[in-house]
């Protein structure tokens, strides 16, 4: 057990991975009551189980939060209707419905099939990113084993309900996280996003109501669905109720899943379940929720991990991915990093996205490599504000948001780069060989408006 302040949620309130181990045979699922909730689904009509949802106060662990109950209740009545699951898991850092997937996946059936039996839906799809290769590998085993069992693909349990589940690869897309991008996907189209209205309640799949939901989202309603939605409402906090999972990296001793009521704090899940800093290193910054969220301080330890505790922090929760910073990183690479990322994966339908994605990587490149200028830094600031908000999907913001939180924090690094010529930290090697020598010259300035 690691020094310093744990915190784990009681064996009661351990939800998606409980007693570690591996649960990817129906047999050894079901002996641990797998499947007991969709039989009590069955019992109830689709109304009671909205209602049931809505009790609990479940929150969309994909990264928006948005009540799932609510969600549900907005679906489209009458005719197709469609279930989606977003395993398109690619926000860096985020590495948690993949734990789910590969040693759980009868829970996520499980889940599927409640929520299909719930709106009468005609089939679901879990469109699942294209590196996942064992992944989808152990769905298509775990959904031809629930067919095996009658749960797929017959009357379900003495009706005349026929659920059918269908694992859709994807082609390694970022961009295809974004909702309205998946459905094009999925729909044949290319992979990029749409204009809303119309919302994926009213036109989704194959331009259907559709229901959409994360891995995780779907994954926790057989245990809400077990123990009663105001029983969950019990965990967690008034607005962020139940556990989620935290997927934990970067400079910590014991990086992982770790699955944490929602009243816990950052303290708890970095230095208590991941064990704190190496030794001798001191907390520079952490994301609180992938890499697309302004970064939060060491001063800010203390945040909860709820919803309305990062939000009040000046950030957001996101997809749960906490990515802890040590004292030796550099902050403009690692805003360098974070950039180009997003940079590359634009799907370049909308300017501002397109167009400010690219002059911010290669300013902050002029930056890193010592190259830069003062100005420039308020330049860079200046084009975060143009792209954010201003792009069909957040991608542009993805990439705005956390740039701006690092030059807020750590502008005297970024001033330095400029003053010095070369990165200062000492185990970053200079980079202004790597550079041609267009970045060598000034680049022409954007006119503020």
């Amino acid at each position: 057990m690691p020094e310093g302040p744990t915190f784990a949620p009681p064996t009661d309130q351990s939800i998606l991975l409980p007693f570690a181990g591996t649960r990817r045979e129906i047999a050894e699922y079901e002996a641990h009551g797998g499947y007991q909730s969709l039989r009590k689904a069955v019992g109830m009509t689709g109304e009671q189980l909205v209602e049931e949802m809505i009790a609990s106060n479940l929150r969309g662990r994909g990264g928006a939060g948005f009540p799932a109950g609510r969600k549900a209740s907005f679906l489209a009545p009458g005719g197709e209707r469609y279930l989606v699951i977003n395993a398109d898991e690619s926000e860096p850092g985020t590495f948690k419905d993949r734990e789910i997937i590969l040693r759980n996946p009868h829970m996520l059936i499980e889940g599927i099939l409640i929520y299909l039996w719930m709106i009468r839906g005609t089939a679901a799809y879990i469109y699942i990113r294209g590196e996942y290769h064992k992944e989808a590998a152990i769905l298509e085993g775990a959904i031809a084993q629930a067919r095996e069992q009658g749960y797929v693909g017959s009357p379900l349990m003495g009706t005349d309900y026929v659920p059918e589940v269908y694992v859709h690869r994807g082609a390694g897309a970022y961009i295809c996280g974004e909702e309205t991008a998946l459905l094009s996907s999925l729909n044949g189209d290319r992979g990029q996003p749409t204009a809303k209205p119309p919302f994926p309640a009213v036109s989704g799949a194959f331009k259907k109501p559709t229901l959409l939901n994360n891995v995780e989202t779907v994954a926790t309603v057989p245990v809400i669905l077990g123990m009663g939605g105001a029983a969950y409402a019990g965990i967690g906090t008034e607005q962020s109720t139940g556990t989620k999972m935290f997927s934990l990296s970067g400079h910590v001793r014991h990086p992982g899943n770790y699955e944490m009521p929602l009243s816990a704090t950052y303290r708890d899940l970095i230095e208590g379940q991941g064990g704190g800093l190496p030794e001798g290193r001191t907390l520079k910054a952490f994301v609180p929720g992938g890499s697309s969220m302004p970064i939060l301080m060491p001063n800010q330890l203390d945040t909860g991990l709820s919803f309305e505790a990062v939000v009040a922090a000046g950030s957001m929760a996101g997809s749960g991915a906490v990515i802890v910073v040590d004292d030796r990183t550099c902050m403009v690479r690692f805003a360098l990093r974070t950039a180009e990322f997003y940079m590359h994966e634009s799907c370049g339908k909308c300017t501002p996205c397109r167009e400010g994605t690219r002059w911010i990587t290669e300013l902050l490149r002029k930056q890193e490599a010592g190259l830069g200028s003062s100005e420039e830094i308020d330049l860079l600031l200046d084009i975060c504000d143009r792209v954010e908000g201003n792009c069909l999907c957040v991608l542009g913001d993805a990439c705005a948001m956390p740039v701006r939180s690092h030059i807020r924090n750590f502008r005297d690094e970024f001033e330095e780069h400029a003053r010095l010529g070369r990165c200062p930290c000492p185990d970053d090697a200079p980079m202004s060989e790597l550079y041609p020598p267009l970045l060598r010259a000034p680049l022409p300035m954007v006119a503020a408006t």
